[in-house]
């Protein structure tokens, strides 16, 4: 079974200013805001959602294909999809516009001031579910407001299962936009912030929106992750880690085993604990796609963690 992921893909530069923004920026300026930070150290990573899903979920031997929008900078962004055998042929180049970037500048606090220009994922709408043949799983990751709309409703009137994952596309939607949502969607993946976000704008509780989805999965950080799903919540455990390095990305390895365990026909209880491994094998790395495992390693690990083979 191969997934339609729907999503953004982007450009993450990284920077770190060697200081503290609180010693720059004045309270009583900030009306008057104009500050310049020196950053000695910078990396660009390829990131955005559906790119990230797809990596991970291509590292532990699941199969997706990538839909989304891109700008006339993609090159080195195929050249990567291609060296890690990810097709890309859903991906839609549009000449006349940028590829979306984070430009996110962090100091010695872990205080962030992030810049997010969306360039081609604006235009997302154009590309449409029903145009790609075969697709018996999907997820709806955060992408641009139109495009999203649209292929939640593609996915529905196709009769394709899907993960609704709003992420930072929250603030893009009302609460009558969520219950759209989730009324399409067959499960819902959420960080336990989201969670009460989407609660507060639905008006609808956890155990609400469970009961209106096959499986309403919330992550919770080191604590680890909920399941509700069949009348009941599971309590997922987090994977040990040797190290934090970088968190970023860490929410769409989750995801990414979430597909693995859907494409495979897992229980939820063994598909929450492969989410959970490959979060923190992600973790432990800096930038979104800079991990790598073999199978056997992924196995082998996993037994470690959670005593049990998969």
């Amino acid at each position: 079974m191969t997934a339609l992921i729907c999503g953004s893909m982007a450009y993450d530069s990284v920077m770190v200013f060697e200081g503290r923004f609180r010693d720059h920026i004045l309270a009583d300026r900030i009306h008057v805001l104009n500050v310049s930070f020196l950053v000695p150290s910078m990396r660009r990573s390829f990131g955005g959602c559906a790119g990230n899903i797809a990596y991970n979920l291509k590292l532990l031997g699941g199969n997706g294909l990538i839909m989304a929008t891109v700008g006339h900078d993609f090159e080195p962004y195929a050249e990567w999809l291609a060296q890690n055998g990810i097709p890309d042929t859903h991906v839609r180049v549009l000449m006349e516009h940028f590829t979306a970037q984070a430009f996110i500048t962090t100091d010695l606090d872990n205080n962030q001031i992030t810049a997010f220009h969306p360039g081609a994922m604006n235009y997302s709408h154009l590309n449409r579910v029903t145009d790609i043949g075969g697709v018996k799983l999907g997820i709806l990751s955060p992408d641009g407001r139109q495009g999203m709309l649209d292929h939640a409703q593609q996915f529905a009137d196709s009769g394709v299962p899907f993960i609704f994952d709003p992420g930072q596309g929250l603030p893009l939607f009302n609460g009558e936009d969520l219950r759209s949502f989730i009324d399409r969607a067959t499960w819902v993946a959420v960080n336990d912030y989201e969670a009460s976000l989407v609660s507060e704008r639905t008006g609808w509780s956890l155990r609400d929106i469970a009961a209106r989805v096959q499986a309403l999965v919330v992550t919770r950080g080191g604590e680890g992750s909920w399941i509700f799903a069949g009348g009941r919540r599971l309590d997922i455990p987090s994977a040990p880690i040797a190290h934090a390095a970088d968190p970023t990305g860490c929410g769409d390895a989750y995801r990414a085993g979430l597909l693995y365990g859907l494409e495979n026909g897992l229980d939820w209880e063994t598909t929450g604990r492969v989410a959970s491994l490959i979060g923190a094998i992600k973790i432990e790395h800096h930038g979104p796609q800079q991990h790598r495992f073999t199978p056997d390693e992924f196995k082998g690990r996993f037994r470690a963690a959670f005593g049990r083979s998969l």
